[in-house]
């Protein structure tokens, strides 16, 4: 079982910066490959970026590349989510999702919501213009 819990959205102008944290509960953190996602009023929820359990693979959605940053400290069982340049169209509630991995899929990362079985509550990201 994990339990996760987001934090640090908020309001900020465009071209600001935001960084979320994703604090699980539990022991396994360190067998999780995690995900974030993001979903508007709307619009279907859509990953944002993703890594995997030892934080050596990552993925970054088309639209936040080069801007967004994901990170994992396993020691503190906590994934980032860093976001410069931010803009008016990044405004969304923000998730975090943990899949458990075994060591034999230890250097996948997941993209699909369907692909994860924890998620936390979302935090609320509003970019202003």
């Amino acid at each position: 079982q994990v339990q996760l819990g987001e934090s640090g959205g908020g309001l900020v102008q465009a071209g600001g910066s935001l960084r979320l944290s994703c604090a699980a509960s539990g022991r396994i953190f360190s067998s999780c490959a995690m995900g974030w996602f993001r979903q508007a009023p709307g619009k279907e929820r859509e990953v944002v970026a993703a890594i995997n359990l030892g934080g050596s693979r990552l993925y970054y959605a088309d639209f936040v590349k080069g801007r967004f940053t994901i990170s994992r400290d396993n020691a503190k069982n906590t994934v980032y989510l860093q976001m410069n340049s931010l803009k008016t169209e990044d405004t969304a509630v923000y998730y975090c999702a943990a899949r458990i991995s075994g060591s034999y899929s230890g250097s996948y990362y997941y993209t699909r919501p369907d692909e994860y079985g924890y998620w936390g509550q979302g935090t609320q990201v509003t970019v202003s213009s």
